[in-house]
């Protein structure tokens, strides 16, 4: 058996070490990440330092000289962002989002397929020529404009869910398209009539479609409820990219985009109470696919043939958004979107997209675009796709656009940002669920997290709002909303947890109400030098009920009892409270009531 040499994992390992310093420098400059994937795939690519490397050999172990080799991986990025897109939604939040997605969808791709199919004949293309590219430019990048939009927060903005609509509908299209590249293709051979070929094109991508969601609905949640009972965090992760990529890979084999798969293995999994812990765990993948993902596409940049045809590849860019900019906006007026909206909408997806990668290469290899175009075309998508980010910088600062208010686009909200601010109860064992039962009598939400699969089953069935998940990760309690909360409850009986958990939620909101279950008064101390609002010690509290019940069983008056019982309460929790943590405490009210009242902080700053 021989070992793979250096030279077989190059390109991935070249990845890697650029994303460890792509990441943390653009953060630092305050600019958009995928900038730096893309030029750092235009540097490395085989057009940048690997057309270099024949004359300098060292050059070689620094360059990206085999693009298919990460291509491959890189196409995963696009269907783990549409999964977590999807995890976010829900089926019923889309399908009451039709009118958007196969309305102001269709229009905009039909209407500027038409419009570039129109421009490309003009300029002496022949019909079918121009009909593949016009269809072709016509997508926009589903990666770059999502993320770009998720990173300037807009996401959650009427143009962001507009764009997003727009995107799906166009990752529905891809299909059809590339039918029609085939059937123009062999259309001379003995082949199909176009109502037969038709059939037998779309009848697998239908049936695994169908297939798809019928025994997703059956088979997701006991996969994962079977998961998540081993406690197995690896077993977890590996059920979580067997289900986005194993979904991905059924649609690409109908004929459909690995993409599409994943948005709707997504939907499914969103009505399930594993959303949340399946969002913490596929994060980090998706970052890095999608980071390659760019880097594939800065790669792709012949900049040779850029600096050799400026006024043709540069004027086709540039035109091409122009012109389509110029269609989508009055086309997302005609859906009654507002024109500040509109415009947003149109520089977002005004640049082409990686699929038209796919059905230029496809209708180049058949004959139905010259080679000389389709690479112009090509080369013109792919600067367009690299002006992205800066356009929608650009656009933000013309005019923000507000929040969703629009009912139609609040559907395609993600449900962790449009939910109210709640309490959050971590543990909802005997304890955690008396907390939640006094939190329903007095009218106030909250949310429920847990790590026994069983339990949160049988409470979901119940109709409680609570997900599987290990809260000790910050990023499930930003998930489920600490950024807004009420309060934090912490009820778990292992002390190291409840420690892990005070410490994440504390560094996430100084302000936060904490609340925490201590297992004695050393444990309580301990609560208390983290920072929590109030440690409750078990023995403690079982001391002060037994003794409440005895003083009224042996006569004394009740409010006697009470009173004294909360004044023994007081000392304990005196006791217990380092004194510069009492300070912290009064502090932060002082600086609470301050903010509730308008007045500014005297340290200085914004609150």
């Amino acid at each position: 058996m021989t070992t793979p040499g250096l030279e077989s994992y190059k390109e991935l390992l070249l990845f890697l070490a650029t994303a460890g310093i792509i990441v943390p420098l653009f953060a630092r400059l305050h600019a958009s990440p995928v900038i730096g994937f893309l030029v750092a795939g235009v540097v490395l690519g085989p057009f940048g330092l690997g057309a270099l490397a024949g004359e300098m050999r060292w050059l070689s172990a620094f360059s990206i000289t085999n693009v298919g080799q990460i291509a491959h991986l890189a196409e995963f990025g696009v269907a783990f962002l549409l999964f977590m897109i999807g995890l976010e939604l829900s089926w019923d939040r889309l399908m009451r989002t039709r009118k958007l997605v196969f309305g102001l969808g269709s229009v905009q791709v039909i209407v500027s397929a038409a419009v570039l199919g129109l421009i490309a004949f003009a300029l002496g293309q022949t019909p079918t020529s121009a009909t593949v590219l016009g269809s072709a430019l016509a997508l926009s990048s589903t990666a770059i404009v999502l993320s770009s939009l998720a990173e300037r927060k807009r996401l959650n903005t009427a143009a962001g869910r507009s764009s997003f609509a727009v995107l799906l509908f166009q990752d529905l299209a891809v299909a059809p398209l590339l039918f029609m590249v085939n059937m123009l293709g062999a259309r001379e051979g003995a082949g199909l009539g176009l109502g037969s070929g038709l059939i037998y094109a779309l009848a697998p991508a239908v049936i695994a479609l169908a297939l798809l969601v019928g025994l997703g609905r059956l088979v997701l949640r006991p996969l994962f409820q079977l998961v998540a009972a081993t406690r197995s965090a690896e077993l977890f992760v590996a059920a979580c990219l067997l289900v986005v990529i194993g979904t991905g890979l059924i649609m690409a084999a109908a004929g459909q985009s690995m993409a599409l798969g994943a948005f709707i293995a997504g939907l499914l999994l969103a009505e399930t109470e594993y959303r949340r812990q399946i969002e913490v765990t596929i994060q980090p993948f998706q970052g890095l696919l999608l980071g390659m993902f760019f880097v594939s596409v800065g790669a792709g940049l012949d900049l040779s043939y850029v600096l050799a045809n400026p006024i043709p590849t540069l004027g086709v860019a540039f035109g091409l958004v122009a012109v389509k900019i110029l269609v989508i906006w009055p086309v997302a007026r005609m859906f009654a979107l507002p024109a500040k909206v509109a415009r947003d909408v149109a520089v977002a997806l005004g640049p082409a997209g990686e699929f038209a990668f796919v059905v230029i290469g496809a209708a180049t290899a058949a004959n139905l675009v010259p080679a000389e175009t389709g690479a112009t075309a090509m080369v013109a998508a792919t600067v367009s796709m690299m002006a992205i980010p800066l356009l929608v910088r650009l656009s933000e600062r013309a005019a923000p656009t507000r929040p969703v208010e629009d009912p139609a686009l609040s559907n395609l909200t993600p449900q962790s940002m449009d939910a109210p601010a709640r309490v959050i109860i971590v543990g909802y064992g005997r304890v955690g669920q008396l907390v939640g039962q006094m939190l329903t009598r007095h009218d106030i939400p909250y949310l429920a997290v847990d790590t026994d699969p069983a339990l949160v089953a049988r409470e979901r069935r119940e109709g409680k709002a609570i997900f599987y998940g290990d809260a000790t990760q910050v990023e499930l309690l930003r998930r489920c909303g600490i950024g807004t909360a009420r309060a934090l409850v912490v009820t778990m009986d292992t002390p190291a947890a409840v420690e892990s958990i005070v410490i994440a939620a504390r560094a996430e909101r100084e302000d936060l109400t904490i609340v925490a279950r201590a297992r004695d008064a050393p444990h309580a101390t301990k609560l208390y030098s983290l920072h929590v609002t109030d440690a409750v010690p078990e023995t403690i509290e079982a001391s002060l009920q037994l003794s409440e019940a005895l003083l009224i069983d042996i006569g004394v008056p009740m409010g006697p009892v009470i009173a004294s019982i909360h004044e023994k309460r007081d000392e304990f929790r005196r006791a217990l409270q380092p004194a510069q943590e009492v300070g912290r405490q009064r502090r932060a009210i002082r600086r609470a009531t301050r903010r509730v009242a308008g007045e500014p902080d005297p340290r200085g700053g914004s609150q």
